[in-house]
């Protein structure tokens, strides 16, 4: 206990020193909160140029100095003291910087106008073909290792749509100042404590502290109100992270209900595409995801962004009393 506590002290304390710097950086590079008109499937402007458009200009990409803290003081801390870099070690470090890569070259694409241009202009369609080609690739390797003895090929199946799932509904959940990042830490939490006793519990928790110190480093600066955002290098990369986790703990099941807000904000924005695309554009909610329609009748973002949290730590006493029961 005391090793992960002193990995979670020195990420803090490191991610902390390097985010002020950084935030320089990324105003310098433009990397920043785009001006966009926000429009629905049927050209329809929404509601979130209102409700959020005095966030134009805020620095965006703090996912990206997190992605390689994590991974680079994870694999060091292995090879210094372990000497070795073992199976879940790669596993996790290929699933945050796959996933960041993708994510870095989508706000790439929303900074400079890359799909206008016609550079790197990859559609909609096209990313989410990339993020199952990534969950296929990552399913392979811990099929490869482990997953034969689970369920045989369905694993590969399954495994690929689990990851590609949270990748997305964390994509979608990062919406407002600190609800991403807060919820992230509840669930990092939450997994640290349902992997601990698993053959990869060690690199798994080791892992989980080193990220946990990043992400507690910058809600500093993501809570309300926000001088920088995650972007979707990170909300892509943890996404994913959450689920291999998940899956290298023998606990995916149980993570649909400790991440079940990421869960209902990613069936909230799938069942208001639906209803747009089915029901002659009549909307289930004011707007998607549920954190926006919530903003929309008049909540205030902290006032959303707490209660979020809450049900976020419910969910995650629920599905870890899962684990145990399914493991029992």
């Amino acid at each position: 206990m005391v090793e992960y506590l002193i990995l979670i002290i020195i990420s803090l304390s490191l991610s902390g020193i390097l985010f002020i710097p950084f935030i320089s950086l990324l105003y310098k590079l433009k990397f920043q909160n785009p001006h966009n008109l926000s429009v629905d499937m049927l050209g329809r402007v929404s509601l979130f140029n209102k409700l959020h458009g005095h966030k134009v200009g805020i620095p965006t990409g703090g996912g990206i100095l997190m992605v390689l803290i994590s991974v680079a003081g994870s694999v060091l801390y292995q090879v210094i003291f372990n000497h070795n870099v073992g199976f879940a070690f790669i596993v996790l470090a290929v699933t945050l910087g796959s996933f960041g890569l993708l994510g870095l070259l989508d706000d790439m694409q929303k900074f400079f106008k890359l799909q206008k241009s016609g550079v790197f202009g990859l559609r909609i369609r096209h990313k989410f073909l990339i993020q199952l080609l990534l969950s296929f690739v990552i399913s392979l390797l811990l099929y490869s290792y482990g997953g034969k003895s689970v369920s045989g090929l369905w694993y590969i199946f399954y495994s690929t749509l689990v990851i590609a799932f949270f990748a997305n509904a964390f994509n979608i959940t990062d919406g407002l100042d600190g609800l991403a990042g807060g919820l992230l830490m509840i669930v990092l939490v939450a997994l640290w404590i349902a992997a601990l006793n698993t053959p990869f519990g060690r690199d798994v928790a080791t892992f989980i502290s080193i990220l946990f110190g990043t992400v507690l480093a910058f809600m500093y600066f993501n809570i309300s109100p926000a001088r920088l955002f995650m972007g979707d290098t990170g909300a892509l990369a943890f996404g994913a992270f959450i689920a291999v986790v998940s899956l290298l703990a023998n606990i995916s099941i149980p993570l649909f209900v400790i991440g079940g807000v990421f869960v209902v904000e990613g069936l909230s924005s799938l069942l208001q595409w639906w209803s747009l695309k089915f029901r002659n554009g009549k909307r289930i909610f004011k707007i998607a995801p549920l954190h926006h329609h919530f903003e929309a009748l008049g909540w205030e973002e902290p006032k959303v962004v707490m209660r979020f949290w809450l049900a976020g730590i419910v969910c995650a006493l629920f599905g870890l009393l899962l684990g145990q029961l399914v493991h029992y």
